[in-house]
């Protein structure tokens, strides 16, 4: 088994390491920054299944969250506050200049995350965040661990605790085009996702509050069919949405499942999150090439991120994400593919 490999180092000064794992079918590279999965192959098909980069230096300059752990609170909190015990909050405003997205400007998926266990199939890394960090109250300690198993098996399993009440909602970000690696697009694969419910959002991306059913809607996905989808204005339906799996975390279940439209190859995610977000890749343009040469353009790849629901801690309604001190955060998720 390879040790480390030195991938790049950041602005300020720190170490960037890969690590290569596989087992259960599978292959892939994880680097310490952001905890990404850069790179993941299924036996028997050529193409990468995740969109990545080469190069450290485009990680950082170009990557919309390419395979990272988004936190400490993933997708949008509106106007960039909360109340926790009537305790107020103000958080980074990185997305429009007025609301947090997926932790703030120097979120979870771009810090340096330390390697603390890395054997054949599988890498554990660790990251501390420290209290006040992107306006977020505590000391919060998270844990990520990546394991390949049977039957081609992407494991992601989170933990966190807290010193003080805070929010903590975690989710993998990685893009995935199970034809080509991203060179084409993924309007032609096929798609359930197990809701009945989704989140419809407002023009800045932020849900409105309403809980609204799926059925009769262009985000029925409840029997598999493409995700190509004309709006009114016959262009591509921009999915960007959390779909409503349940009212609270709970036991490890099917979430959705995706077929390739020309390869063969399938994916099913399960989870034990209440919400997952799919994004189905519209604003993709890195101005970098991607794996092996590839020019990512829109709907190259799409995102199911399972998670809390966005704005939830200004929802009282919703699924709730605060962590208290002696509680423990954890969320498994795995991407099964054949």
């Amino acid at each position: 088994m390879a040790g480390p490999e030195l991938f790049g180092t950041t602005e300020a000064g720190e170490t960037v390491h890969r690590l290569a794992i596989s087992g259960g079918g599978l292959r892939a590279n994880i680097l310490t920054w952001g905890a990404v999965v850069q790179d993941l192959r299924l036996s028997g098909h050529d193409a990468p299944l995740v969109l990545g980069f080469e190069r450290f230096a485009d990680y950082p300059a170009h990557s919309p969250y390419f395979g990272a752990i988004a936190g400490r609170y993933a997708n949008r909190i509106r106007d960039g506050h909360f109340t926790i015990e009537g305790q107020r909050f103000e958080t980074d405003r990185n997305f429009l200049g007025k609301h947090t997205l997926h932790g703030g400007s120097t979120g979870t998926g771009k810090r340096v995350w330390r390697l603390e266990a890395h054997g054949e199939d599988f890498v554990a890394l660790s990251l501390k965040d420290a209290d006040g960090t992107m306006g977020f109250p505590g000391e919060l300690d998270m844990s990520c661990t990546y394991r390949l198993k049977l039957p081609g098996t992407l494991s992601v399993e989170l933990s966190a605790t807290a010193e003080a009440p805070t929010l903590c909602n975690l989710a993998h970000h990685s893009y995935f085009n199970l034809d080509d690696g991203g060179t084409g697009d993924i309007l032609d694969h096929r798609a359930m996702i197990a809701a009945l419910a989704y989140l419809p959002v407002d023009a800045e991306m932020i849900p409105t509050g309403v809980v609204e059913p799926v059925e009769g809607t262009a985000f029925d996905f409840l029997l598999p069919r493409p995700i190509r989808h004309a709006d009114e204005h016959n262009a591509q339906l921009a999915y960007d949405h959390n779909f409503c799996l349940a009212a609270a975390r709970g036991p490890l279940r099917q979430a959705a499942w995706v077929q390739s439209a020309h390869s063969g190859v399938e994916m099913e995610v399960w989870t034990t999150e209440p919400g997952i977000q799919f994004y189905a890749g519209h604003k993709l343009a890195p101005q970098a090439d991607g794996l092996g040469g590839r020019r990512y353009r829109a709907h190259a790849g799409f995102c199911l991120e399972p998670q809390v629901w966005p704005d939830a801690p200004n929802r009282p309604y919703f699924p709730q994400a605060v962590l208290w001190p002696g509680d423990r955060y954890r969320q498994v998720t795995e991407y099964r593919f054949r």
